[in-house]
């Protein structure tokens, strides 16, 4: 794989050269560890740090309604908490899923009976229209059934790598790494991955990150994102990963 570079990064990081040139560097396994704290020799003991740290704090909703093993739920309480808080997610889903649960019972209701239920996460009238829509492709094109790949996940309106990959992670066991704003965060945070977006964040944690971490990353580093390592002035002092952290792009922490 090669990648392009679209900026010069400096020369702590790594430097590709500019667009304008057309020369491009061969993409290393290796070089989002390189020169970092947070590298693969001490992953396995922060994430037995995260492990400990996040089971004092609330699971993520998302998780909390997979238990049940119903890829609907688990598909649709993804795309509501989209830009929406946690809190929120779980009282619109918890609203919602009384009412109907199944892609057929979905129909059912009216829009604006969708639309009032899942008031007030983000961005709600969108996301009530694709639920129907989600719904009645699932019918229609999949008998019923939640498809349990990332391909025909990602045809589905208003899912995104993140829905898609949680989908097959929680809802069928299936291998993948979702990415959301926190994984992006704290994971560019720490010096081990230098990237833009978080669909780079994912091609660069699918090259380092041992498969064995792929399905916890998002559960741990979500509740950290909420509770310790926030966007704003996050609570450095208080975090037991600091001597593993290179803290990039942290200005004011508390």
């Amino acid at each position: 794989m090669e990648l392009r570079c679209e900026k010069v990064f400096p020369k702590s990081e790594i430097n590709f050269h500019c667009a304008s040139c057309q020369n491009t560097l061969p993409l290393r396994k290796n070089f989002a560890t390189s020169g970092s704290r947070m590298n693969n020799d001490v992953i396995d003991d922060v994430f037995k740090i995260l492990e400990a740290q996040v089971s004092s704090w609330q699971e993520p909703v998302v998780s909390r309604i997979s238990r049940e093993k119903n890829p609907f739920k688990i598909l649709i309480s993804t795309v509501l908490s989209l830009r929406t808080k946690d809190k929120t997610t779980g009282e619109a889903s918890n609203r919602l899923f009384n009412m109907a649960s199944t892609p057929g019972k979905m129909l059912e209701l009216p829009l604006s009976t969708i639309e009032k239920a899942i008031y007030p996460v983000g961005f709600y009238k969108s996301k009530a229209i694709n639920i129907i829509r989600i719904s009645k492709i699932i019918l229609q094109e999949y008998n019923g059934r939640v498809p349990d790949n990332m391909d025909d996940l990602l045809k589905l309106p208003g899912v995104g790598r993140k829905t898609a990959n949680l989908v097959v992670i929680l809802g069928f066991k299936g291998m993948g790494i979702c990415v959301d704003t926190h994984v992006h965060r704290i994971t560019n945070r720490w010096g081990y991955v230098i990237t833009n977006t978080p669909h780079e964040t994912e091609i660069r944690l699918r090259e380092i990150l041992p498969e064995r971490y792929w399905k916890q990353i998002n559960d741990f580093l979500v509740s950290y994102g909420q509770n310790l390592c926030v966007p704003i002035s996050p609570y450095c002092s208080r975090c037991k990963l600091r001597a593993y952290c290179d803290q990039i792009g942290i200005k004011h922490y508390r």
